[in-house]
Formats: structure tokens, C-alpha cells, sequence
């Protein structure tokens, strides 16, 4: 096999052109290798190394996945990826693949990936001498005149060889004879025809038929022939043939005529005349596959088409024509038959290598296919167009050799589109033009490339107080657009504003599904509101964040009765007393009902409601202040001691409740009301409790003592002929000082401080000793208002000296415990008629007569002090009410207490603590000689 392909030139000749390289990520190079090779090759044998060809290691063909594209003629050959042995795959017949062509050329292409290269492989297949030259007809039947002239031709037709060159038919030889020479004609498209030629006349008396054999030749080695018999009759006379119209006819058909289409009427004419001028057609001389697709009528000499035609099967087709009159001559012609191509084949379009998934975030230019386009039409007909269907992020653009790359023309988004249905469209010049359409499903593979995004910008979660721990209170939810691992979103707690404890302790999240819990019950009074960050991760690589600020509204419930500040909800009922001028108009203001709740909002709005009185219709509540005022004047036949019930509600739901009591009595003075007041614990009405009752009953007694003993030193004092003393009770002709006694007193206001004045031998800082009813005189009712001044034995005299008023205790009424600060009453008036003045009052009585009987049950002989029996004597309510007691003590309910009905907060201003000026009645105090002391 080497020394014939070296014979020929053509041995394993590789030309190598570089035909194009892109410029980008996957190059792509073209070559073309020769190889060529004598057909009837057997099965298995080695045309070439192709690995050593294309300068590769024969290694890296297995790893580069060497294949060839999905071409028809490729079946002919096959590639051993192990060694890189191109090999024959299947027996090669020369002529059935090429026919007549000269040149005859298998080309297919081989692609090699990673990186892609594709080569053009040219396999020429060298003709052998396998086929015999071959004749049509196996006998050659002839008629002729004896007239017929020397010089006339008989034409014989021509034998068929498939091989080609000088393979194929070179000669013809006919045997020995008299009569004939054999002349041989060559066409223009190279084939021979054998004419015989006659040299002497025929005489058919002597011999009336001539047997010939023709011989075909051809030129290969060793040289193949074969023979046909010429039997030639010879006739009576006819001396003129049928003449054609024309030697040859030509004639173009299209490939898409009909069948029963007329395609050519040949016309041939004789002179002679009768029988011998009659003239039948038939095809001397037919190719074989034309048999099937032409007819001609005899008479006519029209040639008919009875099959389609098909120009990618054979382009032309000659034919031989016979004429024949009645007297046996023979005219012959030959018919040309062009086949016309007609835009009858549709563009083929191969996928030869695609790349999928593409990731992307793969760059513009990126390789994704190389595609392979043919059509078997010729011409305008053959040459293709591609295309993309759809606007698509891709571009096709042509290779080489009717090849196509497929590239990235714009970024990728998997988000947008996770994968594309490209639809590549190869259309070709005919008119009509015909079109392909070809469609390959592309997959985008996913990349980290969207971080977790929330639905807000922020949330706000309110949750209600006393919510159950470890409850789910709200769920956070992030969407990431990515897909698999890079979807998968992960919740965390970042930072808070929270810094006594950490953030754990009062929330948590689920790490998969977001759900936040709280991880405890959480109070509306502790705080209300915390702010904290989340963040959501999701699980790529490297992975992305994205935070969002969450705050968290804790909700009030209602979940705090009110607490009724005034009265005093530490006194009992026994000891609230408020006294009430018996003159008081309409609309006066009794006292003021002070309530707070814990609770905010709605829950906090509180109502105050009169619930049960022993005058219901004497007295009214403000629904929304508290001011208890009367409703008209007092009569008569009104009693004199009241009791109120007031409930104080706030606005929950369901709405919580606190009960306060109000006793009240109608006096014009204190010492009016003093027994009224006592009298109220023999009334079950009011105070249904043993305990107090003996309280007050102590208290009553103890009194009555007190005013004993002093009854006693007055008149002790009077029959000492003193009267300084009485200056303190009343006004004496012969002095200018009296009994000094608070502004209005007259009208039965209780002040926070009396005046009363008692003799004493002497007073050193601030305690002296005495005798046991000085001392309770003094405790009593002087005071801490007072200084009192005492005079020795000898003087024989005793003054109170009213102490410098403590202004701490003075209340406008704009100060007075309330909600608001607008009250009715007297502004300038210096003692505030409220809950807290008869408190105080009757918690120093009950001190001081408690006091007053415990020093004389121990001290029968009259020698006690004054702080001895002090803190058993007055039940624990000396320290709050005694003279070191001022307001600075009293907390001011009136700072952060919320009005009903309106969003202003009360506060307290330290300017406005001591209110307007006393009244004129109030500051004109008796002094003594001696100084002042407070």
C-alpha cells in the first residue's frame, strides 16, 4: 500500500493552514490534513497516524476527547484515541462514492476539546482498476443495404468502465473482417465511442450476414476487457437513412418538473419513399439511471419524464437516439439533458460540541458551541445564512468550512433567566429561500452573587406584656434569589441596645426559619421598647449578609389597679377626717380624690365615681379630676358626719378598680368639730371595726385628760396673779398681746400648724424637763410653731411665743395632691383644706394623748421628759408629724400623674413650692421680749 501511495505522489502529504483564532476564552483554530488512498482498502488497515499529524502526544487524545463531528462520510474511517491510528472502517468502493468525479475526496472534520480545536481531514481515494469496461447490450444487432455506400458509419455505442483515468475504457478493437474497419470517436466530456466503417460494398448474395466482435479495453494493470457480438444482416436496397434535424440536442429540464413532462422531440427525415421512409425512434444508447426516469414515444420521438429528477443525484444525463427506417437504416443522434437545481433542500444544521451548564458570570466572548451548517444544494442555492431566532444575550458568528461559534454577547444573570431555549436559524440564498431551525436547551449554573434581602427596610414586632416565655412572637423572612447552597439563609442577632443583660436573655431567633422568640414575659412598666439587628447570611461561598433593624414595642396591658394616693391609703378610716365649713356654698371644694395607675394609654385613664355617701345628693365627684365638691349648701336637717365612698376605675379592659373613704364633718371650727369627730366611732355606720373604736376612744379620753391638766394650771396660775399667761388664750385689758390663732379660723379651716400657748419654767434647745402636764401641754399645742418661753418660779409668769410659720407647709391652692392644678378654694388663704391637714392633726392628737397617759400611768410623782414616751407613746406617728416633719417629707403626687381626658403631664416647680402669700390674717404674730426661737 505505501509503495502505490508513493507511486501516485500523494503518500501522506499534510498541509497544515491556520485559518482563523477568536479572540476569546476557548480559542478555536482550523487545519487541513491530506491523506491519500487506493480504494478496496481492507477493513482495519492504518491510513495515517493522526495524532503524530496534528503534533500531539498520543496521551492526550483520550483526556482531550478527540471526536469527529456527525459527518455521513466519516463512516468510512475510524480513530483509535489510544495510539492516534487513523484506520479504515468500512470498504471503500471509489465509484459509488464518486462516480465519474476525477478528484474524489472524503472530507470530514475532527474536533478535539480543552482546550477546542477542530481539524478539516481530506482523505483522496485513488482509483484502482476494479471494473471492467462493460458494454450495454451483451449482442449488437445491425442492418444494412447492400447498397449501402463505402464510407457509411454504423455507430456502436460505447461501453461503461467506473473506473476513471487511465483506469477507466482507453480503446476498442474489433476482429478481423472484409467489410469493416472499426473507427474510434472521443466527446467532449472524454468518453469513446466505437463507429464501424464500411470499406467495400456489401454484396448479400455472397454473404448475408457478417458476425463481428467487439472488444473494449481499458488502461489499467493488469488490464481488464470485455466483448460483445456485432451480427450485421444484410438487406435488400435501401439507399437513403434518416437524417436528424440536429447531431445533438441539448436540452435543460429543473429538477422539480412534473413527471409526464415532454422534454425534448427529436425529428429525423428520408428521402425515400413507402416502406423505407418510414421512420421509428428508439434509445440506442441509455445510462442507467436514466432508464427509469425518461420513455420515448416511437412514432412521436418525444422523450417523456416518468420520474423526478434530482440534481444532487446526477447533474446530466446523455442519451443516444436511434432512427430507423423501413428499410433497416439507421441515423443515431445524441440527447444532452441538463438538470436544472431548484431550492429543494433545506439547510442541515449539527451541533457539533456544546458546553453546559455555563456559569454566569462568565465573560462576553465565552465559547458556548460550535455549530456545522451544509446544504446539498449548489450555488446561491448552497450558501447559508445564520442567525439567532430571539433577542438573546448570544451571537453567532461563522468559523471556517461552513462552520459557526455560538458566544456569550453580554453578562449572564441566573436570576433573570436560569436557563435559555436558543433557537439557531440557518436559512439559505434560494429564492424561495428554505430555512432551518435548530434548538438547544443552554443551563446557567448558579453562582453566590445576590445577598439576602428582607421584604422592609426595618420591622416593628409589639408584643404585649406578660406575653408566656419562650412564645413566638414574629417571623423575619430574607429572600435570596440564588439557588441550592447559596439559597440557603441562616438568621442571627447581631447587636441591640439593650446593655444591662444580654440580648439572649430577652430574644432569641431560629437560625433556619427566622421565628423570633421572646425568652421571657416582659413587663410594660419595666421598659417598653428595644431595638436590636438581625442578620441573614445565606450559605455561599464566600458567603453574603444583609442586616435589618428590628425594634421590638413591648404593649401595655391592663394589668395595674390604680393606687389612690389621697386620702392616704396607709391611714385608716378612723383617722380621715376633713371638716367642712358649714357655710360652704354650692360648688365648694370639699377635697380632692389623688389616684395613680402604672399602666399608660387607655389603661391609665382613670374615673372617679361616688360610689356611696350618707348624702348622695349633697356632694359630687368630677368624673375625671377627683374634686369632690359640694352640691348645694348644707341644711339642717343634713348630718352633721358624712361618709363617702369613692371608687376610682381605670379604662382596661377588663377595667381594675381601687376603693377609697372619706369622712367628713360640718364644723365652723375645730373645736366643733373635735367632738363630732369623736363621736364618729360610736357610729357602726362609719366605722364598723372594733379596733378603731377603741383607738379613738383612747384618743377621746386622753384628750379629756389633757384639758384637765390644763384647766388645772390656769387656774393655778390665775390665783398666782399672772396674767401673762392668758395672753396666750385671749386678750387681757392690761397687755397688748393675746392668744394668737391661725387666718379663718373662724371659718372652721383646720391649718397645718395651731397656735396655742403654755407657761413653762425653761426651754434649752429643744427639749426641756418638765412636769408632766407642761410637757403634754406643750407637746400638744404649741407645737412646732411656737417657741415657748418660760419664765422661772420667782417670775411668776408664762409665755408661748409663736415660732416662725415653716413655710414648707404651706399649700396654694394650685399645689394642692391632685391631677390638675386649678382647684376652687382660696388662693391666698395659708391653710389648704385637704386630706392631708386633718391627717396630720389627728395622728399629733392621738400621739400626743397616747404620750400624755403613758408618762402619768409611769410617772405618778409628775417627773417624766419629753422624749422619754415619744416613740411608743404616738403609735410610730410623732416622727412623721412631729416638728422636724416639714413638706420636704410629703412626696408630691402631682409629678408624672396623668389627666383623664388629656395628654399633659402635671410636674412640680421648686419656685411655686410655698405658693401665694399668707393672708393678712395670718402674718400678724404676737411676739414676747425674748428671741425668737423656731
Amino acid at each position: 500500500m505505501e509503495r502505490k501511495q508513493k507511486k501516485n505522489g500523494g503518500a501522506h502529504r499534510r498541509q497544515v493552514l491556520l485559518l482563523l483564532q477568536l479572540s476569546f476564552p476557548y480559542w478555536v483554530a482550523s487545519e487541513q490534513i491530506h491523506y491519500s488512498i487506493p480504494e478496496e482498502m481492507t477493513k482495519g488497515s492504518i491510513v495515517g497516524n493522526l495524532a503524530k499529524d496534528l503534533g500531539l502526544n498520543s496521551k492526550e487524545l483520550a483526556k482531550r476527547n478527540v471526536h469527529a463531528a456527525s459527518v455521513d462520510d466519516m463512516k468510512y474511517f475510524g480513530i483509535n484515541t489510544e495510539n492516534g491510528n487513523f484506520y479504515i472502517n468500512e470498504r471503500i468502493d471509489r465509484e459509488q462514492i464518486c462516480d465519474k468525479i476525477l478528484l474524489c475526496l472524503v472530507n470530514f472534520e475532527v474536533v478535539i476539546e480543552n482546550p477546542l480545536n477542530f481539524f478539516h481531514i481530506s482523505v483522496k481515494i485513488q482509483d484502482i482498476n476494479d471494473n471492467a469496461p462493460q458494454f450495454l447490450n451483451g449482442n449488437i444487432n445491425l442492418e444494412t443495404s447492400e447498397v449501402t455506400l463505402p464510407g457509411t458509419r454504423f455507430l456502436l455505442g460505447k461501453a461503461e468502465d467506473a473506473d476513471i483515468g487511465i483506469n477507466s475504457l482507453q480503446n476498442y478493437q474489433l476482429s478481423s473482417n472484409p467489410y469493416f474497419i472499426l473507427e474510434i470517436e472521443e466527446s467532449q466530456d472524454g468518453n469513446k465511442f466505437a463507429d464501424l466503417v464500411l470499406q467495400k460494398p456489401l454484396d448479400r448474395e455472397s454473404q448475408e450476414s457478417i458476425n463481428l466482435v467487439l472488444t473494449a479495453i481499458d488502461g489499467g494493470e493488469p488490464r481488464k476487457s470485455s466483448t460483445v457480438q456485432i451480427l450485421i444482416n444484410v438487406t435488400d436496397a435501401n439507399d437513403n437513412p434518416p437524417i436528424f434535424t440536429q447531431e445533438v440536442y441539448k436540452i435543460s429540464v429543473r429538477e422539480n418538473a412534473p413527471t409526464g413532462t415532454t422534454v425534448l422531440q427529436i425529428l429525423a427525415s428520408d428521402d425515400d419513399e413507402g416502406i423505407y421512409a418510414q421512420i421509428r425512434y428508439h434509445f440506442s444508447n441509455i445510462p442507467a439511471n436514466a432508464q427509469e426516469k425518461f420513455s420515448m414515444d416511437p412514432i412521436k420521438g418525444t422523450i417523456t419524464l416518468m420520474k423526478t429528477l434530482d440534481f444532487e443525484e446526477a447533474k446530466e444525463y446523455t442519451i443516444t437516439v436511434a432512427a430507423k427506417d423501413g428499410g433497416g437504416l439507421v441515423t443515431h443522434c445524441k440527447v444532452q439533458i441538463q438538470i436544472v437545481d431548484e431550492n429543494d433542500n433545506y439547510p442541515e444544521v449539527t451541533l457539533v460540541s456544546l458546553f453546559t451548564p455555563l456559569p454566569e458570570n462568565s465573560r462576553s466572548g465565552t465559547l458556548i458551541a460550535l455549530i456545522n451548517v451544509k446544504d446539498k444544494d449548489a450555488g446561491g442555492n448552497g450558501k447559508i445564512t445564520c442567525y439567532l431566532q430571539d433577542d438573546l444575550p448570544f451571537n453567532i458568528l461563522p468559523s471556517s468550512n461552513n462552520y459557526y461559534t455560538l458566544l456569550t454577547d453580554r453578562p449572564l444573570d441566573r436570576e433573570k433567566a436560569s436557563e435559555y431555549n436558543i433557537t439557531i436559524i440557518a436559512t439559505d440564498n434560494g429564492t424561495p429561500p428554505l430555512s432551518t431551525h435548530k434548538t438547544t436547551l443552554l443551563q446557567i449554573s448558579d453562582i453566590n452573587d445576590n445577598a439576602p434581602a428582607f421584604e422592609k427596610a426595618s420591622y416593628s414586632i409589639y408584643v404585649p406584656e406578660n406575653n408566656p416565655s419562650g412564645a413566638s412572637i414574629f417571623r423575619i423572612q430574607a429572600f435570596d434569589p440564588d439557588v441550592d447552597q447559596n439559597s440557603q439563609i441562616t438568621y442571627s442577632i447581631l447587636t441591640s441596645n439593650i446593655e444591662e443583660l444580654p440580648i439572649s436573655s430577652y430574644i432569641s431567633i431560629h437560625s433556619e426559619t427566622g421565628t423570633i422568640y421572646a425568652q421571657r414575659s416582659f413587663d410594660y412598666e419595666h421598659f417598653r421598647e428595644f431595638q436590636l439587628q438581625v442578620k441573614a447570611q445565606d450559605g455561599g461561598s464566600p458567603p453574603l449578609s444583609s442586616n435589618v433593624t428590628v425594634r421590638v414595642f413591648i404593649l401595655d396591658r391592663n394589668d395595674n389597679s390604680p393606687q389612690i394616693l389621697s386620702p392616704s391609703p396607709e391611714s385608716k378610716d378612723s383617722t380621715l377626717f376633713e371638716v367642712v365649713p358649714r357655710s360652704a356654698e354650692a360648688d365648694y371644694l370639699v377635697t380632692k380624690v389623688v389616684a395613680v395607675d402604672a399602666d399608660s394609654g387607655h389603661n391609665a385613664w382613670l374615673s372617679y365615681h361616688l360610689i356611696q355617701a350618707t348624702e348622695p345628693a349633697l356632694f359630687t365627684v368630677g368624673s375625671h379630676t377627683g374634686e369632690i365638691r359640694t352640691v348645694r349648701t348644707f341644711l339642717e336637717r343634713d348630718a352633721v358626719k358624712q361618709k363617702l365612698i369613692i371608687v376610682v376605675k381605670d379604662n382596661g379592659q377588663p377595667p381594675l378598680s381601687a376603693t377609697g373613704t372619706l369622712n367628713l364633718v360640718f364644723a365652723e371650727n375645730f373645736q366643733e368639730a373635735l367632738p363630732k369627730m369623736n363621736n364618729q366611732l360610736s357610729n357602726s355606720e362609719y366605722q364598723p371595726e372594733l379596733q378603731f373604736y377603741l383607738v379613738l376612744a383612747l384618743a377621746v379620753i386622753s384628750f379629756l385628760f389633757l384639758f384637765t391638766v390644763i384647766l388645772a394650771v390656769v387656774m393655778k396660775l390665775r390665783q398666782s396673779g399672772n396674767p401673762r399667761f392668758l395672753q396666750c388664750f385671749g386678750p387681757v385689758p392690761h397687755t397688748k398681746s393675746g392668744a394668737i390663732f391661725p387666718p379663718n379660723f373662724e371659718e372652721g379651716t383646720l391649718p397645718y400648724s395651731y397656735q396655742l400657748c403654755l407657761s413653762s419654767e425653761s426651754r434649752k434647745n429643744e427639749f426641756a424637763v418638765l412636769t408632766p402636764n407642761i410637757n403634754i401641754a406643750e407637746n400638744v399645742l404649741c407645737g412646732e410653731k411656737f417657741g415657748v418661753s418660760f419664765a422661772g418660779v420667782g417670775g411668776n409668769y408664762l409665755h408661748c411665743e409663736q415660732a416662725q410659720p415653716n413655710t414648707d407647709w404651706r399649700f396654694s391652692q394650685a399645689q394642692r395632691p391632685g391631677t390638675s392644678g386649678s382647684q376652687n378654694g382660696d388662693e391666698n388663704g395659708t391653710w389648704p383644706n385637704n386630706q392631708f391637714d386633718t391627717e396630720m392633726l389627728q395622728a399629733m392628737i392621738l400621739a400626743s394623748a397616747n404620750e400624755a397617759a403613758a408618762a402619768a400611768a409611769a410617772n405618778p410623782d409628775g417627773n417624766s421628759t419629753l422624749g422619754g414616751g415619744a416613740t411608743a407613746g404616738t403609735m410610730g406617728l410623732s416622727t412623721r408629724y412631729g416638728p422636724q416633719f416639714t413638706l420636704q417629707h410629703v412626696p408630691d403626687y402631682r409629678q408624672n400623674v396623668y389627666i383623664p381626658g388629656s395628654t399633659a403631664t402635671l410636674s412640680n416647680s421648686s419656685g411655686k413650692r410655698d405658693g401665694k402669700p399668707a393672708a393678712s390674717g395670718g402674718g400678724n404674730k404676737k411676739k414676747s421680749g425674748k428671741k425668737e426661737k423656731k
